[in-house]
């Protein structure tokens, strides 16, 4: 049985369409995959930055938020391994329906192959092909008859090719297939893993939180004493900002320069103005505060993980990181000031134009006000505190917009963050 031109038509069609739907879920996948590995290095980093003290010498309060980040996290491993499984399980039925496909192919391939070659047989034994030539009539007949002899031969070569083909890509199916299988059953236990893992910190998290009832205006009244210690240095670093503004407008004024007023309100150098073009340019590409850390706090307003009546607010982002971590400028600028405190610790403010990145919580300094600094270069150390053995580097970018600032989410700036 002869395939149909229009059958065969149909079946490249849907092989093309098929190989392209396969490539799609594989990129997918792949992309997965690299969040996965990116999730477990987290996870990792955790474990490592937050949970290697022992627990005795943190304080309750710094035990629930980082469990409260560690679940964060493996909700989301949970997720992304879910959503591999589940890629998999298509990729899985697309290759068993395209195994079934090439199979039907190949039993008609095989059918018509055979036919072939019987008749060729019979022609053989029946009239041999020289004297099918010399039958001819005329030349003319000779010559198209040799013709159909030539593109009878090359299309059985063609068939029997198509053949082996389609059977080596049947077995490589078959490979991947079996391939796919482990990979989906290997995923399905990493889960089965990481959800016992879950339990057991959700379960840890409770008990924590329970205790920490018994006594809760003591805990509430050290969460809003830390959120008022961090509003002070906001509002210091905003008056900062606001007199480097009028700053550098006087001196605009004053000597007649090139620096002229944006839409912020904020009068650039030419040289300024490039480099806030060049810091816009880097978003989501501009290096961490820190070589390693674990982002404990996010930004925005968010409720307590103590007192859920009390709302957190974070200009920035709180990161945890090693004992003696050196900071480091997430790109090049100009110190504009280095705050003390006289209940905190040391901060330091750099412009980018008309960005502002602040580093707040350090224990030493190695910059002063009117510094030029490059990226990555280190402008200080993270203060670890001698109770809980924490080290947390408190990071915020703001932006001067209508001559004051607004700040950023540090995640759309820093990279993978």
């Amino acid at each position: 049985m002869k395939l149909h031109q229009s059958t065969k038509i149909f079946f490249i069609v849907l092989m093309l369409l098929s190989t392209s739907a396969l490539q799609a879920q594989s990129k997918k996948q792949q992309e997965l995959e690299a969040r996965r590995q990116e999730i477990l290095k987290e996870i990792q980093q955790i474990n490592t930055l937050l949970f290697s003290n022992k627990k005795k010498e943190k304080s309750v309060i710094s035990i629930v938020e980082d469990l409260n980040n560690k679940v964060r996290v493996r909700q989301n491993l949970i997720k992304i391994t879910n959503d591999q499984a589940n890629l998999l399980t298509r990729e899985i039925n697309n290759n068993q329906k395209e195994i079934s496909s090439l199979r039907d192919q190949l039993k008609e391939l095989k059918e018509d192959y055979a036919a072939m070659v019987v008749k060729s047989y019979k022609s053989k034994s029946e009239q041999s092909r020289v004297m099918f030539l010399l039958s001819s009539d005329n030349f003319q007949q000779a010559y198209k008859r040799l013709q159909y002899i030539k593109q009878y031969t090359k299309y059985q070569e063609q068939q029997g090719k198509e053949i082996k083909t389609k059977t080596e890509k049947l077995q490589e199916l078959n490979t991947s297939l079996l391939q796919q299988k482990k990979d989906k059953e290997k995923l399905i236990e990493e889960n089965r893993i990481a959800k016992r893992q879950l339990e057991e910190d959700v379960k840890e998290q409770k008990e924590l939180v329970a205790s920490i009832r018994k006594n809760l205006n003591n805990y509430t009244s050290q969460i809003k004493s830390k959120q008022q210690e961090a509003d002070r240095i906001d509002r210091e670093i905003e008056r900062l900002i606001k007199e480097a503004i009028a700053e550098a407008n006087r001196n605009a004024n004053k000597s007649n320069s090139t620096a002229t007023k944006s839409s912020s309100g904020f009068a650039l150098t030419p040289e300024a103005k490039a480099l806030a073009a060049n810091f816009e340019a880097n978003k989501g590409k501009l290096s961490w505060p820190v070589e390693k850390g674990v982002v404990k706090t996010r930004y925005g307003t968010q409720p307590s993980p103590i007192d859920p009546s009390i709302s957190i607010q974070s200009n920035g982002v709180r990161i945890a990181t090693e004992e003696g971590s050196k900071v480091r400028a997430v790109f090049q600028g100009t110190v504009t000031a280095v705050i003390a405190s006289k209940t905190g610790n040391p901060t330091v403010l750099i412009q980018h134009g008309n960005y502002f990145t602040a580093y707040k919580n350090l224990s030493k300094v190695y910059v002063k006000k009117g510094d030029k600094v490059d990226t990555k270069q280190f402008i200080g150390e993270v203060f670890t505190s001698s109770g809980d053995k924490e080290t947390i580097l408190s990071f915020s970018i703001f932006k001067v917009v209508s001559s004051s600032s607004q700040t950023q989410d540090p995640a759309g700036w820093i990279y993978k963050m």
